[in-house]
């Protein structure tokens, strides 16, 4: 799992010793901006697609590949956000994990994005 700042930050030299990552979105975002996303206080202020996040997904997705490692994503954020899940397909995301209400949507999504890289 991928989950923390710093093992995003440092994706090259974990890919030396893991086979693939797994990124865990909610806590990844959570870690990156310091803010509880279940604190009624700061919760407005959770937000995945925040530039610093995607910096440090797309981080890992380049690090991972570079090593000849697959990258995928769990959490929230592709089954919430379609522009978010496109973000991932730009990036190259391996594979994308989503809850099942979203599963077709994205998946209709996805293929698009896919079909116009080619």
């Amino acid at each position: 799992m991928c989950e923390i700042p710093s093992n995003a930050l440092l994706a090259d030299q974990f890919a030396e010793v893991f086979d693939g990552f797994s990124i865990g979105s909610n806590d990844l975002t959570q870690l990156t901006l310091g803010v509880d996303r279940d604190s009624e206080i700061v919760a407005h202020l959770f937000d995945e697609r925040n530039d610093a996040v995607k910096l440090l997904v797309s981080a890992v997705i380049k690090a991972a590949h570079a090593k000849g490692r697959k990258v995928g994503i769990c959490g929230q954020a592709p089954s919430d956000y379609p522009e978010f899940a496109e973000f991932l397909v730009e990036e190259g995301i391996d594979s994308l994990s989503l809850n099942p209400d979203a599963v077709l949507r994205t998946t209709l999504a996805v293929l698009e994005r896919e079909k116009a890289r080619r």
